[in-house]
């Protein structure tokens, strides 16, 4: 049985808990970056202590935070153990893909959720000048996978800083519902960061 069971966000207690370790030291250092991104209608997620934090050889950039990470109906944490459909199969995925939580941390190229799904030109090429601020903070960091085509947009920037890349789709319904074959893959993609 998983540590963490799926959607143990949920857990109004669970989320205590993981708040009260953000100022562990593998994890403080992001925590600082995600409260420095806050600001007024647009909500920052933090990282999951759970997850390897600063110690991670494993990026995951997802896209854009959903409502499920945003306070009140959210947990406050961009999270495999969401209450929602996506992180859900995220956590599977991983599991299936035999990645160690602990070699992994979780971001998305827009940092923050502001109220809707949709993703702006000027939103993404700001979120991507944001992962400026990350890089330097994942010290241990090796290979990224990108995950969605909005999340692909940064692999020229990444390719840069030398890392690896792996390129997926993403774990959502929209996905899974209109490309079931490519979403039944993403495991093997994502297998593919422990392979480079």
């Amino acid at each position: 049985m998983s540590q963490h069971p799926s959607k143990a966000l949920s857990d109004p207690s669970e989320q205590d808990r993981r708040r009260a370790m953000l100022s562990a030291p593998h994890i403080s250092p992001l925590s600082a970056l995600a409260n420095s991104l806050r600001r007024a209608n647009y909500y920052v997620p933090d990282f999951d202590p759970c997850d390897g934090g600063i110690d991670a050889d494993i990026l995951f950039l997802f896209e854009k935070p959903g409502p499920k990470t945003s306070p009140p109906i959210g947990s406050g944490f961009i999270s495999r153990d969401n209450n929602d459909p996506t992180a859900e199969a995220t956590k599977s995925f991983m599991e299936q893909a035999g990645i160690d939580r602990k070699r992994s941390v979780i971001w998305n190229v827009i940092p923050g959720w502001n109220e809707t799904v949709t993703i702006a030109r000027d939103e993404l090429r700001e979120g991507r000048a944001k992962l400026d601020l990350l890089l330097p903070l994942l010290c241990k960091l090796r290979t990224v996978v990108l995950v969605g085509r909005k999340a692909h947009s940064a692999e020229s920037m990444l390719a840069l800083h030398g890392l690896r890349i792996v390129r997926s789709y993403h774990p959502s319904m929209r996905v899974r519902n209109s490309m079931p074959d490519r979403w039944r893959e993403i495991p093997k993609e994502w297998a593919k960061a422990l392979a480079l």
